[in-house]
């Protein structure tokens, strides 16, 4: 598969970056979400606050979970222990995991396919609950159901494998240290809630709390190509999808797929067990920008961020149900 290189914006493209966009449409974007019970939209185009609204007793210092936008982050500590030379994100995990290399299919499951779920494992959702007794010793015991590489299964036993590679190549230091001195607080972060199994473990899945402004800050991270956590041809690895789900890869889903791809609701998608899914050829929004990328959350906690608009762009909910693909055209104008 040809990488798609998000910093090379085509030259029209290019030209427009610095066009604000219409007030009148940003109004009908923040209008169509808060009707869908949205609760903070944030839209920040070449640097200024174009638009900041808080509803349902939310404000900008109230933060919300955005679930699975945890993911990103832990996938830029991934990227930034590939730069440390702790890993490389294509080498076996059962270099590091010796429980592994007897499974004839474990033991040829690469870093990079944990990262992109495309692993084949047992997606493992009951490790998502509460005082769970230890996640990682679970995900390590879970089966392989598919083929590496060929199916993309989405759910938290990857990432606590990971959460074990990435302790062991470690030693003394935690991952969640690591996380917080190599990523955090380069985007002026704090420690964030990483709901600890009785083993210590955090889950990587999700848990983290941020306001929209906070949330924003990854949004630029990718702005200015990975800086100042990873070098921009780190950065890259996160925009290559896989053979299994083209639109996802290291905690965030693209467009790359537009404006000839399949438009449907990802979220809607990941509903249906793994094996009914259908990743073919998928895009967000078939009107825009094929540079977008996007975190999703449960509940349509949503990042996008278009580096050909300079844009960044925060919606976070109280559950409810809206369309990606329809917030996008109101807010683009399309």
């Amino acid at each position: 598969m040809k990488p798609f290189v998000l910093n090379l914006i085509p030259l029209v493209a290019a030209s427009l970056c610095s066009a604000a966009l219409d007030p009148a449409a940003l109004r009908q974007a923040a209008t169509y979400s808060r009707e869908h019970r949205g609760t903070s939209f944030l839209v920040i185009q070449n640097g200024k606050t174009l638009l900041e609204e808080y509803h349902r007793d939310g404000s900008a210092e109230t933060p919300q979970r955005i679930y699975s936008g945890t993911k990103a982050f832990w996938n830029l500590a991934a990227l930034a222990a590939m730069e440390d030379g702790l890993l490389s994100l294509d080498e076996p995990v059962a270099n590091t995991i010796a429980s592994w290399r007897e499974d004839p299919r474990k033991s040829r499951v690469t870093i990079r396919q944990l990262l992109d779920f495309s692993a084949g494992l047992a997606p493992g959702f009951g490790m998502q609950v509460n005082d769970y007794d230890d996640r990682d010793r679970t995900a390590l015991r879970l089966p392989i159901v598919a083929e590496p590489g060929r199916a993309f299964i989405y759910g938290p036993s990857c990432l606590q494998v990971f959460h074990q590679v990435l302790k062991q190549k470690l030693g003394d230091r935690s991952p969640s240290d690591y996380l917080e001195r190599r990523v955090l607080r380069r985007l002026h972060l704090g420690p964030q809630r990483y709901l600890k199994d009785r083993a210590g473990n955090p889950l990587l899945a999700a848990g983290f709390v941020l306001t929209a402004k906070q949330w924003s800050k990854i949004g630029q991270l990718v702005l200015d190509h990975g800086r100042p956590v990873v070098r921009p041809e780190s950065l890259e690895q996160s925009w290559r999808g896989s053979k299994a789900n083209p639109a996802f890869s290291l905690g965030w889903w693209n467009n790359q797929a537009a404006p000839g791809g399949r438009e449907f609701d990802f979220e809607d998608m990941l509903v249906p067990k793994w094996e009914r899914q259908d990743w073919h050829n998928p895009c967000l929004c078939r009107d825009a920008p094929r540079d977008l990328v996007a975190c999703i959350g449960s509940g349509y906690q949503r990042l996008f961020v278009i580096p050909s608009l300079n844009l960044i762009v925060v919606r976070q909910g109280a559950g409810g149900h809206m369309s990606d693909a329809h917030l996008l055209r109101l807010l683009l104008g399309k």
